[in-house]
């Protein structure tokens, strides 16, 4: 007995769908393999699209995009697909193969990753979880088909609020001169120990798209969220790694704008090899401890553009 398709049936309402064969919210733990070290686990979170043509279909065959994850999938197993965006790349470009209908595929992918890091003064062992973003776009052209992909991170820092700092340091100087303290030696006081502040558990997102023939690593985005901050925080911390932390980001106060000024430094810095059109999505969110808001900044710009900016300063 043949079972009906009803998907290849044809609509009664025949309009482009620009988004269909919509699975969603599909949960994998992704493994990519490394030469010479042990494979990286994602944990990942995949949206998965096609475009659907005006008149020829009723809709998509959603189980052909479980079956292009999974075949996918097992090719970073063994080794055939290298870094976390490639698997979007990968995917998107076997949807076109599956999906013979469809111009247009769209993957994306949102990761959690578990880095293990080490404390700066004790050298403690600990982890924390970076969020990782990939996707990837897909279009026919005539037989060669046209990807861009997107790769970034977003990851928990410290900031520490300039302006409050500088209003505690002048009422230091105020207090020191009050015991009679020399000027000289409060500005070197001043000049050893950098004043009390309020501060911010900060947020930083780094979203770099491209075409698919060039290479961005992700523990270099990771690393420029991180030294884009005041200073990086630890899961796990011993006294003198706190103080050290604590020390670090009042020596290092910054607005929540200076963070995304600094994150476009050092993109421009490592990523000058990037083509021209590449686009740099940058946003820091700084989670208020005095205020009940948040502040916030971002900049979206191509890499030519951010390059320019910088080198006119």
């Amino acid at each position: 007995m043949e079972l009906p398709d009803t998907q290849s049936t044809q609509p009664e309402v025949r309009i482009n769908l620009t988004r269909v064969g919509g699975v969603k919210n599909v949960k994998k733990l992704v493994e990519v393999a490394r030469p010479g070290k042990r494979p990286v686990i994602f944990i990942s979170t995949f949206n998965v699209y096609v475009d659907l043509p005006p008149s020829s279909l009723k809709g998509a065959n959603l189980s052909r995009n479980f079956e292009v994850i999974d075949e996918v999938l097992q090719q970073a197993i063994e080794g055939e697909v290298n870094g976390i965006e490639e698997v979007c790349n990968a995917v998107a470009r076997k949807l076109l193969d599956h999906h013979e209908y469809a111009d247009r595929t769209e993957v994306k992918m949102k990761s959690l990753y578990m880095v293990k890091r080490e404390t700066p003064v004790s050298k403690t062992e600990c982890h924390e979880v970076v969020e990782v973003h990939a996707s990837a776009v897909a279009d026919r052209n005539n037989g060669t088909p046209l990807v861009r992909k997107m790769i970034g991170a977003e990851v928990t820092g410290i900031t520490a609020c300039p302006c409050a700092q500088n209003i505690m340091k002048e009422l230091a100087s105020a207090k020191l001169r009050n015991l009679e303290i020399s000027e000289e030696k409060i500005q070197e006081f001043l000049n050893e120990i950098p004043m009390a502040t309020h501060n911010q558990r900060g947020k930083g997102f780094l979203l770099i798209e491209t075409d698919d023939d060039q290479r961005v690593e992700l523990e270099t985005i990771i690393d420029i969220l991180k030294d884009s901050m005041s200073a990086r925080i630890f899961e796990l911390l011993k006294r003198g790694d706190e103080s050290h932390v604590v020390f670090s980001a009042h020596s290092n106060a910054r607005f929540v704008e200076d963070c995304v000024r600094e994150m476009a430094k050092h993109v421009v810095a490592k990523f000058s090899y990037l083509p021209g059109d590449s686009v740099i999505t940058i946003k820091q969110t700084n989670e208020e401890s005095i205020h009940q808001h948040d502040a916030y900044a971002e900049r979206k710009a191509t890499i030519a553009e951010l390059k320019a900016e910088i080198k006119a300063n």
